[in-house]
């Protein structure tokens, strides 16, 4: 046994100093379990995945100035070897984030948000520096140890594949971009030097934790992956930042540091803010999608997610899962048959319907028996799985309704399933359908006054005041003069 334990022990300093790597920022030795080859594979692979989720912002303009921008910063930074790339996605979460292999993406709302090109060159270099600093690799190596742990509890049914298990996996992989408070002050100090590098007065990047941290306290609510998740107090990293820009500074001595307001303001005048109608919207617990043009309910209570790919939706408890997406096929028939076998799905019962007028195929289904015993081997305590599809014919495409839960449960949240799937329709009215996204508009302030007087003089809705100050990041309060460009929101 004494043997054994020493070569036990043995084996694993090995391991452990083959698995280390020298980290480019600090120049120190650090566990590392995975190539830099294979952050570039893992960054290739993820990339289309999360585009595909969430879309490109159609916006020729602000896509090549994230890249412009973002080209130069890599080109100062610790690891200027990484081929970089870097997005807006249509999301109207304030959020930015990172992958491993050079991969950045900002949602349009984080755009939206921001009040200077310097605020969103500090962004971006702190973004970077998660890359730079390895915080990417570091957080995929928890992963990769603790992923059979997650992944059981991502999900209410770990053991359906296909399509549902690879929904868990994206899932798992989003919870992993959130990063500790060492790492996040660290690329606070990356994002200081690398927009101080371009030509940015850092200082600004402090001015906008501050939007951030009034933005979480007014919607009470937090986002995955959030910007501020984990993230040090705003208030300490406020000092942090101002007292590391007026460092870089010195060390750049002659050198006049921009702050970019109005040349950032004018560029974004016209970006969509908040959800974008035309990708489908919730009113009255009732989905519409003016483009494709259809509706149906949502089950009181519970909450939605939408994406370019599909509409999720689940109760409070999580104990069921119901989802719209486009089926695979050219017929009804063929893309029954195509749903079921992607997850190991067979028929207890199948039928043709028609709902309000539109030919559909109605398909309860359990897990196939193969199925059946590969989760018995590897989920002893799982039970098995119930699901009701309807495939519903209308606009040239084929509407893929599922139910998912429990065996146990599936008479319980059988009538929520039937009664959306059932209620589905063609959109008729006008007024959603043609229903138009908020985007900013840049306005030139007329006369001296509060922030409060100038947004109310451009007819600003009393009840709105405060979330237009912070998407001025100013305070209501604040003094703004004659000539001033302030953001206001219109249809």
């Amino acid at each position: 046994m004494k043997k054994y334990a020493l070569y036990s022990m043995v084996t694993a300093t090995l391991l452990f100093f083959n698995s280390c790597a020298t980290n480019p920022v600090t120049g120190k030795r650090e566990v590392a379990l995975m190539s830099e080859e294979q952050e570039i594979a893992m960054g290739q692979e993820s990339d289309p995945q999360i585009v595909a989720q969430f879309g490109l912002y159609q916006n020729p303009t602000l896509q090549r100035f994230i890249q412009e921008k973002g080209q130069a910063m890599a080109a100062v930074s610790h690891r200027p070897n990484l081929k970089y790339e870097f997005k807006i996605v249509d999301s109207p979460v304030l959020n930015a984030f990172a992958v491993p292999g050079g991969y950045v993406y900002f949602t349009r709302g984080i755009m939206a948000h921001f009040n200077s090109e310097a605020q969103f060159a500090g962004v971006l270099g702190h973004e970077i520096g998660h890359i730079t600093a390895r915080h990417t690799i570091q957080q995929q190596s928890k992963a990769i140890l603790t992923q059979g742990v997650l992944l059981g509890g991502m999900i209410a049914f770990p053991e359906l594949g296909g399509q549902f298990g690879e929904a868990a996996m994206q899932g798992a992989s989003l919870l992993f971009l959130k990063f500790g408070r060492d790492a996040e002050r660290q690329s606070d100090e990356l994002g200081v030097e690398y927009s101080t590098k371009i030509g940015y007065d850092a200082a600004h990047m402090a001015d906008f934790f501050q939007t951030l941290q009034r933005q979480s306290s007014q919607s009470g609510a937090e986002e995955i992956p959030s910007f501020l998740s984990t993230h040090p107090s705003p208030a300490d990293r406020y000092s942090t930042v101002q007292q590391l820009a007026a460092q870089w500074r010195q060390k750049v001595p002659g050198t006049q540091l921009e702050e970019g307001r109005n040349s950032y303001l004018r560029m974004i005048d016209g970006i969509i803010y908040g959800e974008d109608p035309r990708q489908g919207f919730v009113e009255n617990q009732v989905f519409y999608h003016p483009e494709l043009k259809f509706q149906f309910p949502i089950p009181n209570g519970w909450r939605y997610q939408n994406s370019p790919q599909q509409v999720q939706m689940a109760p409070a408890d999580g104990k069921a899962l119901m989802f719209l997406r486009l089926a695979q096929g050219t017929s009804l028939q063929e893309a029954g048959q195509q749903f079921l076998q992607q997850n190991g799905l067979q028929a207890v019962e199948s039928k043709q319907v028609t709902v309000n007028g539109l030919p559909a195929l109605a398909i309860i289904g359990q897990m196939a028996p193969q199925q059946q015993q590969q989760t018995q081997k590897q989920q002893q305590q799982q039970e098995p799985i119930g699901t009701l599809t309807y495939l519903i014919q209308y606009g040239g495409n084929i509407y893929n309704i599922t139910g998912v839960t429990a065996a146990s449960t599936f008479n319980t949240y059988a009538p929520s399933f039937q009664n959306t799937m059932q209620s589905f329709r063609q959109l008729t009215d006008q007024e959603k359908i043609n229903r138009k996204p908020e985007v900013v508009r840049i306005k030139t302030v007329n006369q001296n006054g509060t922030l409060s007087q100038v947004l109310q003089s451009f007819n600003t809705p009393t009840n709105r005041l405060e979330e237009l100050a912070i998407l001025n990041g100013m305070q209501l309060s604040e003094q703004v003069q004659k000539g001033t460009l302030i953001k206001v929101v219109e249809r």
